[in-house]
């Protein structure tokens, strides 16, 4: 069994009061939560703080959500979280890159981003929808589901090589639909 089936057993364990369960959630995805918050802010002390809020919130809300990947959802809870106290507490969220220099996020470049990401995830959906039912699928498989080429071949009931193709040509019919809808938004401008 996978480490992501494994978090998944878990997370329905926990939705159901299983406090081992949460536990052990807990164990399994604090080291990369720590690492990644470390990204965001060099105060350990306040990281420390958000990922125990976090798990505090989770158990509360018992979350009703259900989740793909538990350590994707994890990350960005951990990742939103960490933003909203930083900018709540009037601080600029710096992140760094050890090879290069660092940026800042703002108050106001967080929420340009946010509309940012929601206007390109909304022309993405928008791109998906006009794409072929197979080409749809396989993206969603291996994207959404994470799945490998072997997996999705099966499920997909075509062979490794045209699996690989397939997709290929999804993302590249995708790119172009996203170029199409780009060049239009800036005609009409």
């Amino acid at each position: 069994m996978s480490t992501a089936d494994q978090d998944i057993m878990l997370w329905e364990s926990f939705r159901k009061g299983d406090k081992d369960a949460f536990a052990a959630l807990f164990r399994a995805h604090y080291e990369a939560l720590f690492r990644y918050g470390s990204k965001f802010t060099p105060e350990n002390e306040q990281l420390e703080d958000c990922i125990q809020e976090l798990f505090i919130e989770l158990w509360q809300a018992k979350s009703r959500t259900p989740v793909i990947s538990v350590k994707a959802y994890l990350l960005k809870s951990l990742k939103y979280k960490l933003l909203r106290t930083l900018t709540q507490r009037g601080r600029v969220v710096q992140l760094t890159d050890k090879d290069g220099p660092s940026f800042e996020w703002s108050h106001e470049n967080l929420l340009i981003a946010e509309q940012e990401d929601l206007d390109k995830r909304k022309r993405v959906m928008e791109a998906m929808g006009r794409l072929p039912a197979r080409q749809k699928e396989i993206i969603y498989l291996k994207y959404y589901q994470n799945l490998s080429y072997e997996e999705v071949s099966e499920i997909m009931n075509i062979n490794y090589q045209v699996a690989r193709n397939l997709l290929y040509q999804a993302i590249k019919s995708l790119k172009n639909l996203l170029a199409l809808s780009l060049e239009l938004f800036f005609f009409l401008l």
